[in-house]
């Protein structure tokens, strides 16, 4: 009792014994190294200070004590070289190691890849394409970088050097831990690289393909793009219970097979189907779930059959309901029954996304957790989308 009041009011106390603590790291580190003599006066000397600060509160002696030890620790102990170096090093692989265990077990970061889940959550959501356009500048670095954090708005432009054709060396991008970094390609004679493009960015974005032409000091690109969501992947909750339908969930695509899937993806989709259902999409584009039409009561479903928010001009930024015409879902009488064991997802804006309709279900071990909350970029889009 008398260590744990000592240790509360007196902070040579608490000094005393975190010097304790390393002197017992230090001495089994180097255990195997040390003669007897040395680790009999290293143990004598670390339990005096111990027995210090756990009797009688006496500051003079704790400090004399630990005097004492760092005389023992300097005659015996074998002085590490490089100490402090080591010191960050270590404290570094520990903060590698925290990050890796929550990364794991609690949240993960993501990045949102496509408009699939539009307008709930966001892939990259506009592509300005100013090629060629004498009038339009690129802001100054200051702006470019405010525009950046807030917005996720990122400017991509370069000028042809040379005349030439135009060629990727880099098929995709350069990872730098969340993000893209860099691209290289080819226009004629000369090697360019783009730093931190969004995903398929020459096909889908700047519109340029293999062989393409260029003349000196015509614009390669000129673009304004802003970016995907990056949100916090919930990986605790679904070790207690399992997922519900409704909720947006992230999962590996292994073991689903469909042209242009690869088992090393990731995807976020709407869970629509649980193990055994039977699904329709009716012709309203309403979900049938054994019988039952889900509609605006339904939790979660709030905002894609409020017809309200729906957009029939072809808009893909608007709920649109569920669209069949799939090959899960031909036709309004067209069912699919989830496989057990199984689950089956769509994206909100299903005129643009690749989901059940077209692959069927996944296995249920495939779900690493569900969205949690966006934490980039800082625009009116922040906030709680995953229990939306």
């Amino acid at each position: 009792m008398n260590g744990t009041i000592n240790w509360w009011l007196s902070k040579k106390v608490r000094q005393a014994r975190q010097m304790c603590s390393h002197a017992r790291k230090l001495i089994n580190e180097q255990r195997d190294l040390l003669s007897p003599a040395a680790k009999d006066a290293m143990d004598a000397s670390v339990a005096k200070l111990d027995k210090l600060t756990c009797g009688k509160l006496d500051p003079k002696g704790v400090e004399q004590g630990m005097n004492d030890l760092e005389s023992t620790a300097t005659r015996w102990l074998r002085p590490y070289p490089f100490a402090s170096y080591r010191e960050n090093v270590e404290v570094f692989l520990v903060a590698i190691c925290v990050a890796m265990g929550i990364r794991t077990f609690f949240i993960q970061p993501f990045k949102i890849p496509t408009g699939s889940m539009q307008p709930t959550l966001f892939g990259v959501t506009s592509v300005e394409n100013h090629a060629n356009d004498p009038n339009f500048k690129v802001p100054i670095a200051p702006l470019r970088w405010f525009e950046f954090m807030t917005a996720g708005a990122s400017y991509f432009a370069e000028v042809a050097r040379n005349d030439g054709a135009f060629s990727l060396i880099d098929e995709r991008p350069s990872r730098l831990l969340l993000f893209n970094f860099r691209q290289r390609y080819r226009v004629g004679p000369d090697v360019y690289s783009l730093w931190f493009p969004p995903d398929e960015f020459f096909r889908r974005h700047a519109g340029i393909p293999e062989g393409m032409q260029f003349k000196k000091g015509q614009d390669i690109f000129k673009l304004r793009a802003v970016s995907g969501d990056h949100l916090f992947v919930d990986r605790m909750t679904y070790n207690f219970r399992p997922p519900k339908r409704g909720e947006i969930v992230v999962f590996q695509t292994v073991g689903i097979r469909y042209p242009g899937m690869t088992e090393d993806q990731y995807y976020i989709k709407r869970l629509v189907g649980l193990p055994g259902e039977t699904l329709q999409i009716g012709a309203d584009r309403h979900l049938v779930v054994d019988g039952k039409r889900l509609d605006q009561s339904t939790p979660h479903f709030e905002r894609i059959y409020d017809e309200s928010k729906w957009k029939q001009d072809g808009n893909q930024e608007g709920y649109v309901g569920h669209v069949y015409g799939m090959e899960m879902f031909r036709t309004p009488n067209s069912t699919f029954k989830v496989p057990e064991r199984q689950y089956a997802v769509m994206g909100d804006n299903t005129l643009n996304s690749q989901d059940s309709r077209y692959w069927g279900g996944f296995q249920m071990e495939n779900v690493i957790g569900q969205s949690f909350m966006v934490y980039w970029p800082f625009n009116t889009r922040w906030g709680w989308w995953g229990h939306r």
